[in-house]
């Protein structure tokens, strides 16, 4: 395939070839060609944003970490967590909070797209 140089070169040759009305109908056309371009390469970008809001959205604990969480919670309900159990389970609480808010934000967002 030729490059993307040699064609642009080769179209402009052809668009000074054309007689006035024929130029005006490939000028629209062109624009009508690019307007699609545009159109297909939005769609693009927001299919992204939409598949990366939805992974922040979905993002949760592993099951190693909420088995862990899990714990801690019980022991400080029964109130048998020692101080460093209980500090881990404040930073799994921060933790949680920090992706409630992202995962709050990020539902924001993809509504506002959609």
């Amino acid at each position: 395939m030729t490059a993307p140089t040699e064609i642009r070169q080769r179209a402009i040759a052809l668009l000074e070839q054309l007689p006035g009305e024929s130029l005006i109908k490939a000028v629209e056309f062109l624009e009508s060609l690019s307007h699609q371009a545009l159109q297909v390469s939005e769609t693009k970008i927001s299919e992204t944003r939409e598949t990366d809001l939805i992974q922040i959205i979905q993002r949760r604990l592993s099951a190693e970490q909420q088995d862990r969480l899990n714990y801690l919670r019980q022991q400080n309900e029964t109130e048998e967590i020692t101080e460093t159990e209980h500090q881990e389970l404040l930073i799994y609480v921060e933790l949680i909070e920090k992706q409630d808010a992202e995962r709050a934000e990020a539902l924001i967002q993809l509504a506002q797209i959609r």
